[in-house]
């Protein structure tokens, strides 16, 4: 379904106006070419009008196949900072780019060529920035101690700290003071997946999570963890996402904000990742519209559950646990129990993407909620690290299954220490063929043995039906307990 945005006309004049949903093109079936792309990207950025100073927010190489890394080259192009051709002594737009890395480790120059482009990524000086999680925030506001409180069942007890990198936040003071006439822009770029911390990934999380800072993103995942990841994910209305909402709507109502967002899908035919669905807007319609496409496009329900499960992480682009437990994260809700989840990853070679996490998890390991939370209790430097805290809830099967990791360049000891079996990724590699096996239900053709393959966790979410129906259930008497 199509449905672009009209110009409207301000009550004042003839100035125009731009419509709150510009673009929501996308189903099931589409499958949008490069230049229906640039043309519902072009329209929309006419609508803005000329602009001096561009601020960008795309995704980091963890999200490399939501093709922001293409939409942010071509809107590059637009202003003529590449593949501009014309001689022209008329001055560019300031462009900078932002990767909204969260707690991930900064991108490589080599990532940033793969995922941007040569060309943009070798313009001088250079137009990309490094968000530091932990230094360059700014604590613009709070959500209020009740909505954090109600998020954690009580366990917390606090306000919700609604941080952003400080250029970004500066951008907000520049429009507000009216310094610059509405020549500024932040475009926030990414794709709507289902997602184990926010329920489904992207609009305000790209800001107040990918540049956000510590104690805010602590926090949200310490809340995603405790209210239950299985209760989370694949739901846009959930209580992290209310406080996420709750501070878009009082703290960045004078950003110049506007979101590009895609759903990612693979080809019916040959199941490579194309794009089903591009939407751009500038409030939550367009993040919810997306939802509703991505629920049909990214969550799979299976009839009965796998008693194994095969994940494959793509060695260029899982490098850790903390990236890689996607293929925990997106499968739990659908392997059988006592069943084996055996996961593929030649390029994991750490835990943490950063190095006191990473510490962290060598030393307490994926041991399940329980264990996890009494370790918290007693130990202050846990509980320092929330986030930390909810990824080894997050990375833990809870005893219900097994989870053998086969990783690249971590040791046996490396991985059991941290609570999974080990599995030699070259023999594993060998067993199950990458590069034949497609997304679904296959056949072990020495052992006869039946297992569900995943080409890459990162692009949905799958569960059994029955499980996903008792917990739709236990959601709802948990919701209507908390109201009585």
């Amino acid at each position: 379904l199509l449905s672009i945005g009209l110009v409207r006309m301000s009550a004042t004049g003839d100035k125009p106006t731009i419509p709150s949903l510009v673009c929501a093109d996308g189903s099931p079936s589409t499958s949008l070419s490069d230049e229906d792309i640039r043309k519902h990207l072009f329209s929309f950025l006419d609508l803005l009008g000329p602009k001096d100073d561009v601020l960008l927010l795309p995704p980091d190489f963890t999200r490399f196949h939501s093709q922001a890394g293409k939409i942010t080259s071509m809107i590059a192009e637009y202003y003529g900072h590449i593949k501009n051709n014309e001689s022209s002594d008329k001055a560019l737009p300031q462009l900078q780019i932002l990767p909204a890395l969260g707690t991930h480790a900064p991108m490589t120059q080599e990532q940033i060529e793969v995922m941007y482009g040569k060309e943009l990524a070798s313009l001088d000086p250079s137009p990309f920035l490094v968000h530091d999680w932990r230094k360059d925030v700014e604590t613009i506001g709070y959500a209020p101690n009740e909505m954090v409180r109600e998020a954690t069942r009580g366990m917390v007890d606090e306000p919700w700290p609604a941080q952003l990198n400080k250029l970004v936040w500066a951008k907000r003071n520049k429009a507000a003071g009216g310094e610059d006439s509405g020549k500024t822009v932040v475009l926030s770029i990414g794709q709507v997946v289902p997602h184990e911390v926010m329920g489904m990934a992207n609009f305000n999380k790209n800001l107040f999570v990918g540049v956000g800072g510590l104690e805010a993103i602590n926090l949200s995942h310490f809340i995603g963890a405790v209210y239950g990841m299985e209760n989370m994910m694949g739901k846009a209305d959930n209580p992290l996402r209310s406080i996420l909402n709750y501070a878009s709507e009082k703290f960045l109502g004078q950003l110049p904000l506007h979101y590009i967002l895609t759903v990612m899908g693979p080809n019916a035919q040959s199941g490579e990742t194309e794009m089903k669905g591009l939407f751009i807007g500038n409030d939550i319609e367009c993040y919810t519209k997306a939802c509703d496409l991505s629920l049909q496009v990214n969550f799979t329900i299976l009839d009965k559950a796998p008693s194994k499960m095969v994940v494959y992480l793509d060695e260029d682009e899982f490098h850790s646990t903390w990236l890689g437990n996607k293929s925990i994260y997106r499968t739990r809700m659908a392997i059988a129990d006592e069943g084996e989840l055996v996961v593929l990853a030649p390029g994991i070679r750490r835990f943490g993407e950063d190095d006191k996490v990473d510490e962290l998890i060598r030393k307490y390991g994926y041991k399940g909620t329980p264990e996890t939370m009494k370790a918290m209790e007693a130990d202050q430097e846990l509980k320092d690290n929330l986030g930390a805290v909810a990824h080894l809830i997050h990375g833990s099967s809870e005893g219900r299954f097994s989870v053998t990791y086969c990783p690249g360049h971590l040791t046996k000891e490396e991985i059991e220490g941290v609570g999974f079996k080990y599995g030699d990724v070259s023999e594993m590699l060998k067993k199950f063929n990458v590069n034949e096996l497609k997304t679904g239900w296959q056949t072990d053709k020495e052992t006869g043995e039946e297992f569900f393959f995943i080409k890459n966790p990162a692009l949905g979410l799958w569960a059994e039906k029955s499980r996903f129906e008792n917990q739709q259930g236990e959601e709802f008497k948990a919701k209507k307990a908390r109201k009585e």
